[in-house]
């Protein structure tokens, strides 16, 4: 076929090997998107149905490039596979078998705010101290043992801690009330599939016959629970392709587990492994400079990424005096390599390790006059006003979710106070009904006011009328929502506040209404609960526009499976990047690598990297430290600018007017051409001071926290009221506590 004369000798053997079990490992750059679009095309070209294709990937923009790509090479529309993330694959899969579980078809998907938000409840309802013990994370706890396909009895066979006893029972509870709303949350889109296999057969079977091709994209990502339903599904074919680069997988901290990409070839003993190593992205220098940085790791699937590519230039580290001059100093290299190249500015893009960091960058972005946009800032869907409508439209759709109907039972305000709620809840709860079958019944319920017994008959009465309107099918799902928006008085309500503020937020509803319009012109047939659905499952970096010209700014997670002409990496500095607090063991290093690789290798013609002598993080000042990564770096392919040392501190000899005055200097800009100062390393204190807050706390020492239970300490640092212990729990993870506050129980 000609299709497969546009392939390179490796790409094209992955391409035609169609028959059982095959592990492709792409190398950064290497066309791993091109050999999963032509093989599915191939598989078309040789007429296998498209129904009988699966193909999972890990962003919808990258399903819809790929559909793109596919629509092209095959010339037909129709010709398209099921395709699409794990979570809107087989949230579509559920739609047409979740009744066997128990659920409507118009069950609701909660985000991570909504499930924070049942999760409050929940403890509000077993009165469970969030002060004592913190929401966010039970919901974390909860979220990694559903990954893990624990249930609440599992974990509570290895309960040691308060915290964990207290997780049992708000899991408990969440399983129950989930079900009770009609609902599930991210984690259940997966975890419910295997349930419904595991226990249905026939289930099981229908589906193993359907996809007689699995395709998987970014399988270093995959969790336990998408492994376990992958294997589910591959097993009676076992024509799975998987494809991925375990130098790329950095999401162990959503559950990502990379032996699943290590361990391949055991699961799979017959697989057939192709390896692309030809990259088309970068230059050598760039290719050279990461290639040294992740052969550091151990944990790493053998391969030589090689390059046609020009030599290009050698890899560019800034000092700098603080992250002021930080900021200011991409603004001047962007500035500098528009004027030396003729470049456009969604040619650059700035990459951090953590979000706080992009406060100096966008600063000196701001005064540079240079245009940016941020990916990962706050997110159009999860805007208040925009949770508000979405909300509503919920509880038409599904009129059991209770959750979507408390946060906007009294908006706009319609004098329906909390008591009258909490009242409203213990009738749902007695009577066995929904929150709205109990708003139904408002005239029994005694001591509630006049006007919040109209407002509650007024909005069940609205409620009804869409809902009827929804099920007869009246109306569009654009129609319907523009209608029952307008009736609810929300945007009413914005035009007559006229601040600043609710008239952006005015714009907003209206920007969700004509994306609701779009939604329906693109899908013909699609209803308001397919609409739900989809906005539900957008990621950040699905909305990106990378068609403005505007300097892109992201973290490096964000930046998986993107490409810049200019990537600069902002903050390399230990303890920042690598991020880690105390002493990272080899797993978390190897991440941090995989990370640092994952940025470099977005960089098509030029990489720079920056670092400071001097910065501010949770409100304190240090010294850090180069990142070990550009020490890994091969020096011939490094160009360190760093600032001239002459005088300056002796390693904690200047005092403390003295520092103050640097800085005040630093800030303004003059500092490296008034005083030049040496790096100075964050200070670390000896086991000397570790006694005056907690007596024998030692590193090593396994201790008990009230909140996150069981745990072993890291690392100690500081001293006096200022002491902290870097504190690994047994299931809360690792966390950094100030011990004047800790209360930490010696065991």
């Amino acid at each position: 076929m000609t299709l497969l004369q546009e392939l390179n000798p490796s790409q094209r053997d992955a391409v035609q090997a169609t028959s059982g079990p095959v592990m492709v490992i792409a190398g950064a750059g290497s066309g791993k998107t091109r050999v999963l679009t032509y093989r599915i095309a191939y598989l078309l070209k040789l007429g296998v149905h498209p129904g009988k294709i699966l193909a999972l990937t890990f962003t919808n923009k990258a399903a819809n490039e790929m559909k793109w790509r596919i629509n092209m090479l095959v010339q037909s529309a129709r010709a398209i596979p099921w395709m699409g993330t794990f979570h809107s694959v087989f949230a579509r899969i559920l739609r047409q078998e979740a009744h066997i579980l128990g659920y409507d078809r118009s069950y609701s998907i909660y985000d991570t705010d909504d499930a924070l938000a049942l999760v409050r409840t929940i403890m509000n309802d077993l009165n469970i101290s969030q002060q004592q013990f913190h929401p966010k994370a039970i919901l974390n706890t909860i979220s990694s043992a559903k990954n893990k396909l624990l249930t609440p009895d599992q974990i509570a066979q290895n309960s040691r801690s308060i915290f964990e006893e207290k997780t049992i029972l708000v899991y408990t509870e969440y399983v129950k009330r989930l079900k009770q709303n009609n609902a599930m949350d991210f984690d259940d889109l997966i975890t419910l599939p295997i349930a419904l296999f595991q226990k249905n057969q026939d289930i099981l079977e229908k589906w193993q016959l359907r996809f007689e091709y699995i395709l998987v994209d970014e399988y270093q990502d995959t969790n336990h629970a998408q492994y376990r339903l992958l294997n589910l599904l591959a097993k009676k074919r076992k024509n799975i392709c998987v494809v991925g680069d375990d130098a790329q997988s950095i999401y162990a901290f959503r559950g990502a587990d990379i032996r699943n990409i290590l361990d391949f070839e055991r699961d799979y003993p017959d697989c057939s492994v192709y390896r692309l190593e030809q990259n088309y992205r970068s230059t050598k220098f760039i290719l050279r400079a990461a290639d040294s940085v992740i052969k550091n790791n151990h944990q790493r699937i053998p391969k030589t990424l090689w390059t046609n590519n020009g030599e290009g230039e050698p890899v560019h580290a800034l000092e700098c005096v603080n992250e002021k001059e930080e900021g200011v100093r991409v603004a001047r290299l962007i500035q500098d390599e528009l004027h030396r190249s003729k470049r456009d500015f969604n040619h650059f893009v700035v990459l951090y390790r953590t979000n706080a960091q992009s406060r100096s960058i966008e600063d000196g972005l701001r005064k540079a006059g240079i245009p940016y946009t941020i990916v990962g800032g706050v997110e159009f869907y999860k805007r208040k006003e925009i949770k508000d409508v979405i909300a509503y439209l919920r509880v038409i759709v599904n009129p059991v979710d209770d959750e979507s109907l408390i946060r906007v039972i009294n908006f706009p305000p319609r004098g329906i106070g909390d008591t009258t709620i909490s009242r409203l809840r213990v009738i749902a709860r007695d009577r066995k009904v929904t929150l709205v079958d109990a708003c139904k019944q408002i005239d029994e319920i005694p001591r509630v006011s006049r006007i919040a017994r109209q407002g509650i008959h007024d909005l069940v009465s609205l409620i009804q009328k869409y809902r009827n309107l929804y099920e007869k099918e009246q109306m569009s799902a654009s129609e319907l929502a523009r209608s029952f928006i307008e009736e609810t008085g929300i945007l009413t309500l914005f035009k007559q506040e006229s601040t600043p503020e609710s008239i952006s937020r005015w714009e907003n509803v209206q920007e969700l209404l004509s994306a609701i319009t779009e939604f329906c012109e693109e899908n013909p047939g699609k209803n308001l609960s397919d609409f739900l659905e989809t906005v539900s499952l957008i990621a950040d970096v699905d909305k990106w526009n990378d068609s403005r010209n505007a300097v892109t700014l992201m973290t490096f997670h964000s930046a998986k499976g993107l490409e810049f002409s200019i990537v600069i990496m902002v903050g390399m500095e230990d303890g920042l990047f690598p991020l880690y607090n105390g002493n990272p063991d080899d797993d978390e290093l190897e991440e941090e690598r995989r990370l640092c690789y994952v940025g470099m290798t977005r960089a098509r013609e030029q990489l720079y990297m920056t670092y400071t002598r001097y910065r501010y993080r949770f409100g304190d000042g240090y010294y850090p430290t180069p990142s070990r990564f550009l020490n890994e770096i091969d020096p011939g392919l490094l160009i360190r600018h760093e600032q001239p040392a002459a005088g300056g501190w002796n390693n904690g000899s200047s005092s403390r007017n003295e520092r103050r005055a640097f800085l005040r200097a630093s800030s303004n800009g003059n500092a490296q051409r008034d005083r030049k100062v040496r790096k100075r390393p964050e200070p670390h204190y000896s086991y000397e001071d570790e006694s005056q807050i907690v007596p024998q706390l030692r590193t090593g020492s396994l201790v008990e926290h009230e909140e996150f239970g069981r745990g072993k300490v890291l690392a100690l640092s500081g001293k006096g009221d200022l002491m902290k212990a870097v504190v690994m729990f047994d299931l809360a993870g690792k966390k950094s506590l100030m011990l004047k506050f800790a209360r930490l129980k010696i065991l």
